[in-house]
């Protein structure tokens, strides 16, 4: 985990030096993009790629742009983490938080993490976007793994190692401002599975079982690494399609289609979190 670390601040102060420190990170989840231009107005700035940053690896799914950029949001500078790398393309716990360390090691305080998600209520359909309360990790691994206690270059500041509370992971005072901002916005619980496959129908109802309420393949190695480096977290997902057994099929482009038509509201919430920030 050290060499993870030290490989994330080398590029935290690449990433400084050329878009400069920002207090907000978003990272941007399939059908997020566009978001991000109707809250700028289509305006233009530097990006950096992530295959153009040594540590990054740069993401194959469509719909993630594999980008670094700073944007003005009402007067607000935000680093945009446009897309992200999946346990599922093959990477390592590490290189999937790699964009979130660095992120917090350039200075961001409020990492928001951003995604698509199916929904296991049937209340909470396709364009809705979700809040996210908490989470369970169903990926089987954790961004913490190889901690040693005796390295002290191993851990961010301020945790002290690699045991962190995950109590209030994202974190109440920020839902409850996000809530006031935009009043009708639900909230619900995230499991996050490794994928690439949609879930079966029988896993569902396992899922709704142990109290989930959305279902998606990223985010919780994310939020882990957020909070372990001193973030405060806010998790927000689009709801894409109902889950496998309350729908009669689940694809990607649909996945992709709903984003789409969901701009306006996806940008709603996004500067109502910036806002805050």
């Amino acid at each position: 985990m050290s060499a993870a670390f030290d490989r994330a601040r080398i590029d935290a102060r690449l990433v400084e030096t050329t878009l400069g420190r920002h207090r907000i990170a978003v990272v941007l989840g399939t059908g997020w993009s566009d978001a991000v231009t109707e809250l700028t107005g289509g305006s233009s700035s530097p990006k950096v790629r992530f295959c153009d940053i040594a540590g990054f690896t740069a993401p194959q799914v469509p719909g993630h742009a594999g980008t670094l950029q700073s944007v003005d949001v009402a007067g607000r500078d935000v680093l945009v983490v446009a897309g992200r790398t999946h346990l599922y393309e093959g990477s390592s716990p590490d290189a999937v938080v790699h964009a979130v360390r660095v992120a917090v090691l350039a200075g961001a305080e409020v990492v928001v993490i951003t995604n698509a998600a199916g929904s296991l209520r049937h209340e909470i359909g396709p364009g809705h976007v979700v809040a996210i309360s908490d989470q369970i990790n169903l990926t089987g691994c954790s961004p913490l793994t190889g901690w040693d206690p005796a390295d002290e270059s191993a851990t961010i500041p301020p945790a002290p190692s690699g045991f962190v509370d995950l109590t209030d992971l994202y974190t109440a005072d920020r839902r409850a401002a996000l809530q006031r901002r935009v009043p009708d916005l639900p909230e619900g619980v995230y499991a996050g599975v490794r994928g690439p496959q949609f879930e079966t129908p029988a896993e569902i109802r396992a899922l709704r079982t142990v109290g989930a309420d959305l279902v998606g393949m990223s985010t919780v190695l994310e939020g882990i690494a957020a909070a372990h480096a001193g973030a405060e977290v806010v998790g927000l997902s689009l709801v894409t399609n109902l889950a496998a057994g309350l729908t009669r099929s689940i694809d990607h482009d649909s996945i992709l289609e709903v984003g789409a038509q969901s701009t306006e509201r996806l940008a709603e919430a996004l500067e109502a979190v910036i806002l805050d920030g």
